[in-house]
């Protein structure tokens, strides 16, 4: 009797272990974690809610600059996928921390001015105008700066613009659009992606491309995901429909 009681006893905790293993691994939260670059929120937002409308699967989203993001990428700390662009693709493989990836568009540095163009800025060059108030990213914390200072130098007219942006030098493009937005500057060279979401307050001087590179925008799997699966999913249907969505938000060139 005393046998068969033990027995009992632990076939009951034999299957009380197997439930909670079954409920655990059924009921484990599945989340990706998308770091994206500030740049990239509007278009990556609208390409996430596709992914989880068709999918299911959850996604949390975490915004910096790309830079502020490698050393996780390089530790391994956090996230399955980078939203970054160029130069960021060879420093995360460099990190041996690539997975897959997809280009989605292009960064490309534009000239925008205010609503009407009222000071007749049709080129770089005219950015040297006496008087005229520019608001340029600063090249220690943007690609978009140092192709910016970049040409300015080369083109000779790097001191000139300089002394009418003052300290209208930012870190973030988007400070640029509060620029154009308050009236605070005349003029800028920002990120096309940026600069679209500024549209109600500044418009677009089109200028030849004079840059000496182009700047791609992509979306990164890591290889440290917990779900590499998930994430090789999430690559492949922004393959499938990020480039348009991208193109949308002004990420062309």
């Amino acid at each position: 009797m005393a046998t068969r009681r033990i027995f009992l006893i632990l076939m009951a905790l034999l299957a009380g272990l197997m439930f909670a293993g079954c409920t655990n691994g059924d009921t484990e939260k599945q989340e990706l974690v998308v770091l994206c670059g500030s740049s990239f929120v509007p278009p990556t937002d609208e390409i996430i809610k596709q992914f989880q409308a068709e999918t299911g699967i959850e996604i949390v989203t975490t915004s910096a600059g790309s830079e502020d993001f490698l050393p996780l990428v390089k530790t391994g700390k956090k996230g399955d996928i980078l939203v970054t662009h160029d130069p960021y693709l060879d420093d995360v493989k460099d990190a041996g921390a690539y997975l897959d990836s997809t280009q989605v568009g292009f960064l490309v540095p534009v000239l925008a001015v205010a609503k009407g163009n009222p000071k007749n800025i049709h080129s770089i060059e005219d950015l040297v105008q006496d008087g005229l108030k520019v608001g340029l990213t600063d090249p220690q914390y943007s690609t978009c700066g140092e192709m910016v200072f970049a040409l300015l130098e080369k083109e000779g007219i790097k001191d000139a613009v300089l002394k009418n942006v003052g300290n209208r030098l930012t870190k973030g493009h988007s400070n640029l659009g509060t620029f154009m937005e308050t009236g605070a500057v005349d003029a800028v060279i920002m990120w096309n992606g940026v600069a679209h979401n500024y549209t109600e307050h500044l418009e677009i001087v089109a200028i030849p491309y004079e840059y000496d590179t182009d700047i791609r925008v992509h979306i990164i799997g890591l290889n440290y995901s917990r779900y590499p699966e998930l994430t090789e999913r999430f690559i492949a249907f922004a393959g499938e429909h990020a480039k348009d969505i991208f193109a949308s938000y002004g990420y062309v060139k």
